[in-house]
């Protein structure tokens, strides 16, 4: 299950980035975190097949996907 959210991404979330009007979208997948809080940037693994550094800045519209994450049940180890 994923839910949509305005929210920092997470490695395992879905990033769309709208940046030029009329442009389809980019999608990928974080795969990591990097920086610190006010000057954060991923490493994205994007649909069309490679990985590269995102800067979000103030001209694109970024819409975040969430992983559902999978509880961990202590009781049964998984």
């Amino acid at each position: 299950m994923m839910t949509r959210a305005k929210a920092v991404p997470r490695p395992g979330d879905v990033v769309e980035v709208h940046g030029i009007p009329g442009a389809p979208a980019r999608r990928g997948v974080v795969v990591e975190v990097l920086g610190r809080p006010g000057h954060l940037h991923y490493r994205v693994r994007w649909d069309e097949e490679h990985e590269s550094l995102f800067y979000p800045g103030g001209g694109e519209d970024v819409s975040v996907v969430r992983a559902a994450r999978r509880r961990r049940d202590w009781r049964q180890g998984t």
